[in-house]
């Protein structure tokens, strides 16, 4: 069965020092970045990136941090690259998401040529993903949901998230495993 890792948004401005930065965020980073050069079972690795130009109200001066957020991920700024740890990292595509709107899910996201992530997937045989980034509350879980919702095979590593409030964890995992991914480790990274 041909097995992809999707790496969520793990993005300047979602670790520390990041303008919505995830406590453990940089710690993420690490992690994955020895997960891809240690692990080589995965016949793709692939990344998904906020890349926001203009996206309405998800950008707010007074952000209520669940729908609305201070300006992050901005296209064309080093907030928006790949975390320093991950820029060695090969990634067989990169999907760009939320230009124009809020945009959690990795499947909402493009690749340079146009293509969707699950035509992408599709086209090369996918069927079954591991889904780890950032965060765990937001993207990796609306990434996680929507690989169910293509018949994906999915698991989210927890050990490889950051989560925005650590205290919903518990929360997240129970509503990925009702909806049939599979979540494999203790919990989410919360500080480093």
């Amino acid at each position: 069965m041909t097995r992809a890792l999707i790496v969520v948004d793990v993005q300047n401005d979602f670790c520390e020092g990041g303008s919505l930065a995830v406590a453990g965020g940089a710690d993420v980073a690490d992690r994955i970045a020895e997960l891809i050069a240690s692990d080589h079972s995965y016949d793709q690795v692939v990344a998904t990136r906020d890349h926001h130009v203009d996206p309405g109200d998800h950008f707010a001066d007074q952000p209520d941090f669940v729908d609305s957020w201070p300006a992050h991920c901005v296209a064309h700024t080093a907030g928006a690259e790949h975390h320093p740890r991950l820029a060695g990292a090969a990634f067989a595509a990169v999907f760009d998401k939320g230009a124009y709107a809020a945009a959690y899910s990795g499947f909402e996201g493009t690749s340079a040529d146009g293509a969707s992530l699950a035509d992408w997937l599709r086209s090369r045989g996918v069927h079954r993903v591991d889904v780890c980034g950032i965060a765990t509350d937001y993207c990796v879980k609306a990434t996680a949901l929507d690989a169910v919702r293509h018949d994906l095979a999915t698991t989210v590593l927890l050990d490889l998230t950051a989560a925005v409030d650590p205290t919903r964890t518990d929360d997240v995992v129970a509503e990925l495993t009702g909806a049939g991914v599979q979540v494999v480790g203790t919990g989410s990274v919360t500080s480093t």
